[in-house]
């Protein structure tokens, strides 16, 4: 049953126990988050959650394609609350985009192109290195969020942390439980490299993707030859 109103009046609660069901869920996605911030958020219009990978930014949930077009105008620009709160491991949470001075030329685009005014950023502490994310709020009116707000968010992005960090460690275990070989080498390279499990699997799905085969494959060979060819055969430097 979940807490009334007159006993939880910053809805913590109630937002806890239905993130907490949706975490519990087997199929759990980042587009079910977006959407359960977007419902208890109050004044939020949309919501996004953004990666970091390689020195690029991409959307990896939306709840519209407006909110998509306001996550692209920030990476063609390279700067906004969103960029910023990934970068510096920071919450931004600018009252009006179109009079905040530290982000001129996205607030004043995003203003007049989607409408927006008002904008939460979180980064998202998900564990893995090689990927850093965001939690993106926007609302149409200027002062939208006021510290319920704020916390309420804060919330959704540690729950949302909870489920791209359980996808990659789901996706991780479901790879080592299929193949033998697999395990074997992620072993090897977690004794010859020094690194975590969870770096072992990335340096094999690396070299998968740079040579064109498949992982198992890939993985015999370490298994066999005790060390990780990354380059495929006859390529250029």
């Amino acid at each position: 049953m979940s807490p009334s109103p007159l006993s939880d009046p910053s809805g913590l609660a109630a937002l806890s126990d239905e993130l907490g069901h949706l975490l519990r869920a087997e199929a759990a996605s980042l587009g079910d988050v977006v959407d359960v911030a977007a419902k208890w958020v109050p004044g939020t219009a949309g919501a996004s959650i953004t990666s970091y990978r390689g020195a690029h930014f991409t959307t990896d949930a939306a709840t519209d394609e407006r909110v998509r077009r306001a996550d692209a105008l920030q990476y063609d620009l390279g700067s906004g609350p969103c960029v910023d709160a990934v970068l510096d491991d920071a919450i931004y949470h600018p009252d009006d985009l179109l009079t905040d001075g530290r982000w001129p030329e996205f607030g004043s685009r995003v203003a007049h192109e989607e409408g927006y005014r008002s904008l939460l950023s979180y980064r998202l502490h998900t564990g893995i290195d090689e990927v850093v994310s965001g939690l993106n709020l926007y609302a149409d009116e200027p002062g939208a969020y006021d510290d319920t707000s704020v916390a309420r968010g804060l919330l959704v992005a540690t729950r949302a942390a909870a489920v791209i960090a359980g996808r990659k460690m789901s996706h991780l275990q479901k790879a080592l439980e299929s193949s033998r070989d697999i395990g074997a080498a992620v072993g090897v390279l977690m004794s010859a490299h020094k690194v975590t499990r969870e770096q072992a699997f990335d340096l094999l799905s690396i070299a998968s993707q740079r040579r064109n085969r498949r992982l198992r494959d890939v993985a015999a060979e370490v298994v066999e030859s005790g060390w990780l060819q990354q380059r495929s055969e006859g390529a250029q430097a």
